[in-house]
């Protein structure tokens, strides 16, 4: 079950983003491939090389599908940045042949046109031309005939200089595009033996799954267990919140909050910066997306995630995504941490906290420090579970932060 299943989510990953990237620029894909660069060292720090007390088979398996994911993005990205550069030589020669024959041209008119002003030159002084003039209006028409064709011989000239220049710098961008082609087919070439190294470990790991599947899908179901009595209990602390401020205000039942004047103003400006928000640690890479989605590894298998799964690393501390006030602190399983941020009718929600330095009631700042994230001691992992609620349903995080 587990061979058929694993390479599925990586053909269809790349068959899912090729059409999209066959439109890009080179620029684009450029700026992909230096995304993606990065998100393989991320990978590689914060998941790959932590230091772990045990192995777990499982979580060693999602962290190298995960890798395996970008890398073969990654490829299909510098494939495609390769077309795009060797298109890019193919016309540049066309282009750099064309304007070599128009230079040879140009040089061939030019020089004529020099040899045939020294012989004029040579046979007739400028002045007794104009002095043979029979009256004052040829000799003005011949002044001017005169002073066109030197204009016109120093044009000539400098559309020489020019269209020399032009061939050069052409020649120059050829020589580094073509250099720069090898360097991307190289790394191609690498990327795919890394991985073929990869994919070898991924079979060992199915192996080592197959074994203990028994235990393995146990440890599964008490983990999504605890992460739906985490959410339970969240939701119910909102919903709470909500009836709460309404009584306040004499509203019996609504679905969200009544809002101030001041807090409905709070709230649009939340909402204007849907797409800028900063991210709630300084450095991070989603390792769960939001919604329902399929098991990495087990078929039949789906998580129902929360929120965004950010994995960051040690010592990392979780951050106010936007002006609000500490809602509430709730201690889950433990002793890790959650804070809610209210900001006017929506709450942002930071799970997965070992040490907290604010408490209920106080205003936050963007950018500030909230607490500090958990680092699970036996997966060496620091991963902070990012929510965001717009009253009581939950909206998907990805949406509101800024790209990077």
């Amino acid at each position: 079950m587990l061979n058929k299943l694993r390479y599925i989510p990586f053909l269809f990953i790349f068959l899912l983003t090729l059409p999209a990237s066959a439109q890009k620029t080179r620029k684009q894909l450029e700026k992909d491939r230096k995304r993606l660069q990065k998100e393989i060292r991320q990978v590689n720090k914060l998941l790959i090389d932590v230091q772990k007390k045990e192995k777990n088979a499982l979580e060693d398996l999602k962290d190298l599908n995960q890798k395996i994911s970008v890398r073969e993005r990654l490829i299909s990205t510098i494939n495609l940045e390769s077309q795009q550069l060797i298109k890019e030589i193919d016309d540049n020669e066309i282009e750099m042949s064309v304007l070599e024959k128009q230079l040879k041209e140009l040089k061939k008119d030019y020089g004529a046109m020099i040899y045939k002003s020294y012989k004029s030159r040579s046979q007739q002084n400028r002045v007794l031309f104009l002095l043979s003039s029979k009256n004052f209006y040829q000799a003005y028409k011949r002044v001017q005939y005169m002073n066109q064709y030197a204009n016109f011989r120093k044009k000539q000239g400098e559309q020489v200089v020019l269209k020399t220049k032009k061939v050069q710098q052409l020649n120059d961008s050829l020589s580094f595009q073509k250099q720069l082609k090898d360097t991307l087919i190289a790394n191609e070439e690498i990327q795919k033996l890394k991985i073929l190294e990869d994919k070898k470990s991924q079979e060992s790991l199915i192996s080592q799954i197959k074994r203990k599947e028994r235990k393995h899908k146990k440890d599964l179901r008490n983990k999504q267990k605890e992460e739906k009595r985490i959410a339970d209990r969240i939701d119910k602390l909102i919903r709470d919140a909500i009836a709460k401020a309404n009584a306040k205000k004499g509203v019996s039942k609504s679905k969200g909050f009544s809002l101030t004047p001041e807090a409905k103003a709070l709230a649009n400006r939340f909402e204007q910066n849907k797409g800028n928000l900063p991210w709630p640690v300084e450095r991070g890479l989603v390792v769960r997306r939001f919604g329902r989605q399929a098991h990495p590894v087990y078929k039949g298998t789906y998580i129902n995630s929360t929120g965004i799964h950010i994995a960051t690393q040690k010592g990392s501390n979780a951050e106010s995504i936007f002006n609000g006030e500490v809602m509430a602190i709730q201690t889950q399983s433990e002793g890790r941490k959650s804070i809610l941020v209210r900001h006017g009718n929506y709450i942002s929600v930071y799970n997965n906290l070992e040490s907290i330095f604010v408490k209920t009631g106080d205003k936050v700042k963007t950018g500030q420090a909230l607490g500090k994230i958990f680092t699970d001691r036996i997966t060496g992992k620091t991963k902070l579970v990012f929510v965001i609620f717009k009253d009581a349903n939950r909206i998907n995080p990805s949406t509101w932060l800024s790209k990077r």
